[in-house]
């Protein structure tokens, strides 16, 4: 494995991680890419990463901490798509919780959550009846879990994902205020993939939660390290 720092990327077929496979690699990471699905491979491997499959969902504490030793961060980009409640709590939820005692575990410190914008008070506005409150539910309760937790961690909530090309500069949502126009609540997944690097190369916004749009202020000045 020589000096080469590894990041290891928690859902690595996801549209977010196949974007940050090629920035991480460029800012000289080797980057572990974990898939549950072996047809996925190869889509992995040309995002520049390395295929691990390991299907989260089922994988216990011992076996994620052995896919994450030795690593210098772990970047949770894993998500069940919404859509069926149970399976939610167990990818959104349950394995999230296993990767952070599984980080804990092996030693790893370093901890990227990617999360949503608003994640902290939709569970409590959102009726229980809502389609939306159970992945909302359990963002929540994984992101509260890891600032409960002792690791150096940073968690990044985006707004509603888009397609567009990176533009490199972002704005806070706490900074953006209420008249924030609605159809400026976006954020490019280009542009997320470009602040999990941010955050991983400089360790900027340790131990906080950074909600952003795609905006204006360059990231550096926007998640100063």
């Amino acid at each position: 494995m020589g000096d080469e720092k590894r990041i290891v990327i928690i859902g690595g077929h996801g549209k977010v991680a196949l974007l940050a496979a090629p920035k991480l690699r460029q800012a000289g990471y080797t980057v572990d890419s974990i898939i549950r699905n072996p047809g996925q491979a190869d889509a992995v491997r040309a995002a520049g990463a390395n295929p691990v499959v390991l299907d989260i969902e089922s994988a216990g504490v011992e076996a994620l901490a052995e896919a994450f030793d030795g690593a210098d961060a772990i970047v949770f980009s894993a998500g069940a798509g919404g859509g069926n409640p149970q399976r939610t709590h167990a990818v959104d939820y349950e394995a999230a919780v296993r990767a952070m005692q599984a980080a804990e575990q092996a030693g790893v410190q370093r901890f990227v959550m990617v999360s949503y914008a608003g994640a902290d008070r939709d569970v409590h506005r959102l009726d229980p009846s809502d389609p939306f409150y159970p992945y909302a539910k359990a963002k929540h309760d994984a992101d509260a879990k890891l600032r409960e937790s002792a690791l150096d961690y940073t968690i990044l909530g985006p707004a509603l994902l888009t397609l567009e090309p990176a533009t490199g500069r972002i704005q806070r949502v706490e900074e953006a205020g209420a008249d924030w126009p609605d159809d400026k609540r976006v954020t490019s997944r280009d542009n997320v993939a470009e602040v999990i690097t941010h955050v991983i190369t400089t360790g900027a916004a340790r131990r906080q939660t950074v909600d952003f749009y795609d905006g204006d202020t360059p990231i550096a000045e926007a998640i100063p390290a």
